[in-house]
């Protein structure tokens, strides 16, 4: 691999350090490289921060001038809370842009014709689809105005997340519960159902290790307010917590949690008596939220699934039987036949001793 692709690969992996926490702006890494050497690094922290191009010129100063510059998205050409990362780069005598991604926000894509009548190279990166990988979160919210929506669940080799008494710890390993951890990072919302909260009582956390947690925006559906306003997942650190329910939810209940600062948010039930998905993705999309992950339990996932509002699945699977009636990981009302079933595209697969990971993106125009 040349040294071109490996600058770019690096920006890439800058631009990821910042998961979870960019919404609703893209995650950007920038490289800078002058004479063959990096003279600086950068990526987007989020909103209101520097981009990762005004990071990495502050970083290198001087020498940037007549410098290269490896990018992961085209550099804005317009100022919202931060000035024209395009007009920076001209100002600091910038040589040449190399970029992954086409802006395709029209209120801020330009930047690389900017740049080219300012007399600086501009070219795009064979690195492409890595880098809209790397955001497909944003990109699909730029592009159907609503977020990415990521079903996860944890299943024994037999379809089960729990036996028929509702034993569910643990069935998959360390190895397994780690990866899924990456995963929360990456997202901006985990949503579940109210009977996970009674059942588990998680937090719903992203945790690297014992110095380093994330707090996504920790959602609840649940439609008569049942679960308890001291539940670890109503936790206010972070991006916070979000109790979805129903016109059907006592008032008393409603006034527990607001005496513990949950926010709440009523809407419409649907024919089940549930708070209707379709206006809770209403809601949701005007939030700062660009990807949001569903962790359960099955009638939640079922519900989303029949909904057609998955976009993407991160099933672990377990070497464990556990037969019975034991539960499974979606319910709803499923498909009547094989040719109606949700099918992935996209798939990969990862060992992760003694579990193995498959993750792969819904094909939505496929089973109608």
């Amino acid at each position: 691999m040349g040294f071109a692709q490996n600058h770019m690969k690096r920006a890439i992996a800058l631009a990821a350090r910042a998961e979870g926490r960019t919404a609703p702006n893209p995650m950007v890494g920038c490289v800078i490289v002058n004479d063959g050497r990096i003279v600086a690094e950068g990526w987007h922290e989020g909103p209101g921060l520097d981009h990762a191009e005004i990071v990495a010129l502050k970083s290198a100063g001087d020498a940037a001038r007549g410098a290269t510059v490896y990018v992961t998205l085209e550099p804005c050409n317009h100022t919202g809370r931060t000035g024209p990362c395009a007009d920076a780069l001209i100002k600091a005598g910038i040589a040449e842009v190399i970029y992954a991604v086409a802006d395709p926000n029209p209120v801020a894509a330009g930047g690389a014709a900017r740049l080219d009548q300012a007399g600086i190279k501009v070219t795009r990166s064979e690195f492409e689809k890595e880098a809209r990988a790397l955001n497909r979160f944003w990109l699909h919210k730029l592009e159907t105005h609503r977020p990415y929506v990521v079903a996860k669940f944890a299943a024994s080799l037999d379809g089960k997340i729990a036996t028929h008494q509702g034993d569910s710890k643990w069935i998959t390993g360390e190895n397994a519960r780690t990866r899924a951890h990456d995963l929360r990072r990456q997202i901006d919302a985990i949503i579940v159902g109210a009977d996970t909260v009674i059942a588990d009582d998680p937090s719903l956390t992203a945790r690297r290790d014992q110095s380093e947690t994330q707090y996504p925006l920790r959602i609840v559906l649940d439609s008569t307010a049942r679960t308890s306003p001291g539940a670890k997942v109503y936790d206010r650190a972070g991006k916070g917590a979000l109790l979805v329910t129903t016109k059907a939810a006592p008032a008393h209940r409603l006034a527990a949690f607001h005496e513990h600062g949950v926010e709440i948010l009523a809407l419409e039930a649907d024919r089940n008596g549930r708070p209707d998905l379709d206006a809770l993705m209403i809601a949701l999309s005007e939030r700062p939220l660009n990807g949001i992950m569903i962790e359960g339990g099955g009638a939640i996932l079922g519900s989303f699934f029949d909904a057609r509002l998955v976009d993407e699945v991160w099933a672990f699977i377990a070497p464990v039987i556990i037969g019975g009636d034991g539960k499974s990981p979606v319910a709803g009302s499923g498909a009547d036949n094989l040719s109606d079933a949700l099918r992935m595209s996209d798939i990969e697969t990862q060992t992760l001793c003694p579990d193995i990971l498959m993750r792969g993106r819904i094909n939505k125009d496929e089973g109608k």
